[in-house]
């Protein structure tokens, strides 16, 4: 239990879990800059040179930056990546206090204790654990953890700036392991490729006027719900990849249903349509094989008594790799087939990032670390339907992979939602297996 071997055994990390918890490093609340001084003096505690610790403001929040000098110069420098921000949650609709560590039942409680302060902790925790044992690496390490991953990410584009001459990066944030309901392990991937993430404005105007001369032809809210309903309709073709066919063979060998057939049949022949429609069917599962797009925020009108000049919608694209950005705008305006509905895309621009190379050094480590836990669990190459901070370190050249060490049943963290949650005994795993893995890639 958690209780015995993490809150006894492990006192310092779950006491810096409890306090990055506490720290509402939501967007507005300007606690991001205070996290990155909390843990940058426990790296400093252990004997990290300040000259070797940097938090750089960047904007509204922060960005922390830390070197562990490697022995061997000519080693380009691994990246260690995580964020230290959360998405906003609001106590008074958790269950919980949302800012307070709770333990109950064999999970934990809190916002971002699965996305993604464990793993922050987790990888200071490393640090700290490796300077107390005087390692010293052939390759230098950098953690780059960002400030502003749920938003903006203009930390994470100053990082990549900055940062782009690295051999790879390893992301905390992204890939990770399934559990069955029985909390069997059914499969570990490695994030080796994500979506591109784009936001389209769906902008309709008309002269407006009296409501009480009402022109339904000419009324902006309508002419935008109908837009909205032809998106709503549209289905994107089917697509798939060298690492999309490999995660979904390996979970569907290891599960059982239909949603397991179709897996199955999908990987090996991803032509098979009826295959396609049951995945498509399923909302953890569509973004494997399609580019998504969805209505997310809505505005529309001025007055409760005068007809709308005005309609407005946010269109969120999560676009397969390889294609582009563009492609996908014109088809937003062939489906809509409404040349009165204006299509912009909102900034900052998408940023389009080539899949990762599947290098066996990395996978083969990670493979390694990962069956110390679990001898069995397949290790596969995965893509993230969502986006994460490796988009700009891939577009920057940077090879990355997505490694976070916790392992979760479908649809069971809530992460970005109500009562976030995370499996305790992911804490004490995510710990052996930080140090394992930087081990097997830097002595």
């Amino acid at each position: 239990m958690f209780a015995e071997t993490t809150t006894q055994s492990m006192p310092e990390t779950v006491d810096m879990l409890r306090h990055a918890i506490a720290m509402q490093t939501e967007e507005g609340k300007n606690q991001v800059p205070a996290l990155a001084q909390y843990l940058a003096g426990k790296l400093e505690s252990v004997g990290f040179a300040k000259s070797d610790i940097e938090i750089i403001p960047v904007e509204h929040t922060a960005a922390l930056v830390v070197h562990y000098r490697g022995s061997d110069k000519s080693l380009k420098p691994i990246l260690l990546s995580a964020h230290m921000d959360v998405v906003a949650a609001n106590p008074a609709d958790w269950q919980r206090d949302p800012f307070k560590l709770v333990e109950e039942n064999g999970y934990l409680y809190g916002r971002g204790v699965a996305d993604m302060k464990t793993n922050v902790i987790a990888l200071i925790e490393t640090m700290m654990r490796f300077k107390r044992e005087h390692y010293v690496p052939r390759r230098e390490m950098i953690l780059v953890f960002s400030g502003d991953e749920e938003t903006d990410m203009a930390s994470t584009r100053e990082l990549a700036k900055r940062y782009h001459d690295a051999d790879f990066l390893l992301n905390a944030d992204a890939g990770g392991g399934t559990y069955d309901a029985n909390l069997k392990p059914v499969v570990y991937e490695i994030q080796a490729a994500e979506k591109t993430y784009a936001d389209f404005t769906l902008t309709v105007t008309s002269p407006g006027g009296h409501s009480s001369e009402p022109n339904p032809k000419q009324n902006a809210i309508y002419r935008l719900a109908k837009a909205l309903d032809h998106i709503a309709e549209y289905q994107f073709p089917v697509q798939h990849s060298e690492i999309t066919l490999a995660s979904l063979k390996a979970t569907g060998e290891h599960t059982t249903g239909p949603l397991a057939q179709a897996m199955r049949a999908f990987a090996a022949n991803p032509n098979d349509e009826k295959a396609a429609a049951v995945l498509s069917a399923d909302p953890a599962y569509v973004g494997q094989i399609r580019t998504t797009c969805v209505a997310t925020m809505l505005d529309g009108g001025h007055a409760l008594n005068a007809l709308p000049q005005r309609a407005t919608a946010n269109i969120n694209c999560r676009i397969f790799p390889g294609e582009h950005v563009a492609a996908v705008q014109a088809t937003l305006a062939k489906v809509i087939d409404d040349p009165s509905v204006k299509i912009s895309i909102k900034p900052p621009p998408p940023v389009e990032s080539p899949a990762s190379p599947l290098r066996p050094d990395v996978m083969n480590a990670v493979a390694a670390a990962i069956h110390e836990r679990f001898p069995r669990v397949d290790v596969v190459p995965g893509m993230s339907a969502g986006a994460s901070d490796s988009m700009y370190f891939r577009n920057a050249g940077v090879p990355s992979y997505g490694v976070d060490p916790t392992f979760s049943k479908p649809n069971d963290t809530f992460a970005h939602g109500l009562n976030e949650k995370l499996l305790a005994s992911e804490v004490p795993a995510a710990l052996d297996f930080w140090h394992s893995l930087l081990m097997k890639l830097t002595k």
